[in-house]
C-alpha cells in the first residue's frame, strides 16, 4: 500500500512515471523512470524524497530520469536499511548495481547531500558506471565541518550524539529540531513544510545512522578513483562564521584529489539549492548534461 502511495505521489509530482524495469529487485533503493532521452540518475539526500527534483525534471526535458527513493526515507518502508549497519555505502552498491543491470551504459549521476555522497560513493567504486558526476552542496568528508584537525575518535563521538539525538529524542523536541534545522536550509518558505513532512515520515533510526555514517565517511582517498567529469555546486551555510573566499578555498581543498572537478559556488542560496534559485540550477544541470559524453553514453 504505501509503496503504492509512492508512485501515485510521483504522479502529481511529475506526471507519467513508470517503474523501473520489472528485472531489477532491491530491498535498498526503489526507483521510477519519467521522461525519454539520455540516462540521468537523481539521489536526493537525508530524510528527503524525489521532491526535490520536480523542478529539474519539469524545466529540463529530453532526458529518461531514474528518480532513486532511498528506503527508509519520507514515509516508505526500510526493509533492507533498518537494522544497525551503514545506509549510504550499500544504497551506493545498488545503484551501481541498478546502472549496470537496468540501463546498461555508463550514466549521468546527480545527488543532492547525502545523494552527493552516494554519487561520488558510485564514481569512485564503479568507474564504469558514471559517465559524468553533479555533487550538490556536499564534501566528500562531513566530518571536517566540526573543525580541522580533529582525532577520528573525537568525530566518532560526535557521530554518535548526533545519531543518538536523531533516534530517541521526544517526538514534539525532534520536530522542533528539524524546522529550525530546515528553516536553515531553504531561504523559501513555501518549499519548507514538504521538506519537513519527508523528514518527519522518516524513519529515525535510519536517518540516525546515515547521519553517524556521513559524519564518519571520509571519501577524500577515494576522489583519484573517479574518472567521470564532475561538478560541484555549493553555498556558503547559512551563520556559518566564514567568508565565501574561505568557502571557496575549503571546497577547492576538499577536492583537491578529484582532478579537474568543477567547483561553483550558487549565491543568495541555502542547502536546498533547486529551491533557493532553480533558474540557477537549472540552467547548471543544463550546461553538466550538455557537455561532451564520456566514451559509452547514450547521447
Amino acid at each position: 500500500m504505501l509503496r503504492r502511495h509512492f508512485l501515485i505521489g510521483l504522479v502529481l509530482l511529475f506526471g507519467f512515471v513508470a517503474p523501473a524495469q520489472a528485472q531489477f529487485r532491491s530491498d535498498r533503493i526503489a526507483v521510477t523512470t519519467t521522461g525519454s532521452g539520455p540516462d540521468v540518475v537523481l539521489v536526493h539526500g537525508l530524510g528527503s524524497s524525489p521532491r526535490v527534483w520536480r523542478g529539474l525534471v519539469q524545466a529540463l526535458p529530453g532526458y529518461r530520469y531514474h528518480l532513486v527513493q532511498v528506503k527508509g526515507f519520507a514515509g516508505v518502508p526500510a526493509e533492507g536499511n533498518a537494522g544497525t549497519g551503514p545506509v549510504a555505502a550499500p544504497v551506493a552498491e545498488e545503484i551501481a548495481r541498478y546502472i549496470g543491470e537496468v540501463i546498461g551504459r555508463p550514466s549521468a549521476v546527480i545527488g543532492h547531500s547525502m545523494g552527493g555522497t552516494i554519487g561520488m560513493m558510485v564514481a569512485a567504486r564503479h568507474p564504469e558506471r558514471v559517465s559524468r558526476l553533479m555533487v550538490v552542496d556536499m564534501l566528500p568528508s562531513l566530518g571536517d565541518m566540526f573543525g580541522p584537525g580533529q582525532s577520528p575518535e573525537a568525530v566518532r563521538s560526535i557521530a554518535e550524539q548526533v545519531r543518538a539525538g536523531i533516534a530517541d529524542s521526544p517526538a514534539e523536541a525532534y520536530r522542533a529540531r528539524n524546522e529550525q534545522t530546515l528553516a536553515g536550509m531553504i531561504a523559501t518558505e513555501s518549499e519548507r513544510p514538504a521538506a519537513i513532512a519527508d523528514t518527519m515520515a522518516s524513519d529515525r533510526s535510519v536517518s540516525g545512522r546515515s547521519m553517524y555514517e556521513l559524519i564518519t565517511t571520509d571519501l577524500k582517498p577515494e576522489l583519484g578513483r573517479i574518472t567521470a567529469p564532475t561538478t560541484v555546486l555549493y553555498v556558503t551555510p547559512t551563520g556559518a562564521p566564514v567568508t565565501d573566499a574561505q568557502m571557496d578555498q575549503y571546497y577547492q581543498l576538499s577536492y583537491r584529489n578529484l582532478a579537474g572537478a568543477r567547483l561553483q559556488r550558487v549565491p543568495n542560496a541555502r542547502h536546498f539549492i533547486m529551491y533557493d534559485q532553480p533558474d540557477v540550477f537549472v540552467g547548471e544541470a543544463r550546461n553538466f548534461l550538455a557537455a561532451p559524453a564520456r566514451s559509452g553514453e547514450r547521447g
